[in-house]
């Protein structure tokens, strides 16, 4: 289910985007991957299926099929990615724990600890590796401004993980829709197989990360339940003994 509904959205993306302008395709995805971590817009539409979906459109750049280049959309990519993170960063440090009551992040509280957790364990290697998870990339850069994390320390490893993640996931697109056009004259249903099966490769990452999401939380609800159940179990043992 959780497939079919990355795929429908990439889909969706692809259409809405294939006969734009070049620079409004620029405009969306740099926005869709700012906003991410800066306004939590990636619980609603993960960063990653835009930025593939742009690397399709430039797949036709060196034939001259398309005005979208792969090297400007990367570059965009790339700055909207760290400085998305940077805004979300500024916002956690300037707003503190009054973040975490928002309706959208109340329940989750499982998944905020364990990035907390996380974040004090591995430090700049969780702002790093946050960057490959669609839960991690949008809360990641607020939880650090919460934690007071140093900033210079925060900003290195969100520019390693925006490089990485957004010159990765746009080229990946780009190979998509060159292994589309390659096999196209040739038989489209080859080429209907070859463009499917990369791209399936980016939405079951984000599909099996939204799986790993729910089981943490999952966890920790249950550990909340029990603790509730060994509290009650000592209240009824004390008012017992009375």
């Amino acid at each position: 289910m959780r497939l079919c509904k990355a795929g429908a959205m990439l889909n969706w993306l692809l259409n809405q985007l294939t006969h734009v302008p070049s620079i409004l395709v620029y405009v969306v995805v740099g926005g869709l991957v700012f906003a991410e971590a800066a306004l939590l817009i990636g619980f609603v539409l993960p960063a990653e299926l835009a930025v593939i979906a742009g690397g399709v459109l430039a797949h036709g750049t060196t034939t001259h099929q398309s005005s979208v280049d792969l090297f400007v959309l990367m570059a965009v990519v790339v700055t909207m990615a760290i400085a998305g993170d940077s805004t979300g960063y500024a916002i956690g440090h300037h707003f503190g724990d009054r973040i975490l009551n928002l309706p959208l992040l109340r329940t989750r509280r499982g998944l905020l600890d364990w990035v907390l957790t996380f974040l004090r364990t591995k430090g700049a290697w969780a702002v790093f590796l946050g960057r490959f998870t669609a839960f991690l990339r949008a809360m990641v850069p607020g939880l650090s401004g919460i934690s007071r994390m140093h900033y210079r320390t925060f900003l290195l490893a969100n520019a390693a993980g925006g490089i990485v993640w957004g010159a990765g996931f746009t080229y990946l697109g780009h190979l998509a829709g060159n292994a589309y056009q390659r096999v196209e004259k040739y038989s489209s249903i080859v080429g209907y197989v070859i463009l499917g099966c990369v791209l399936v490769g980016g939405v079951t990452v984000h599909t099996i990360t939204k799986k790993k999401e729910a089981a943490i939380e999952a966890a920790f609800e249950e550990r909340e339940a029990l603790a509730a159940a060994h509290e009650a179990a000592e209240e009824f043992g004390a008012a017992t003994d009375d």
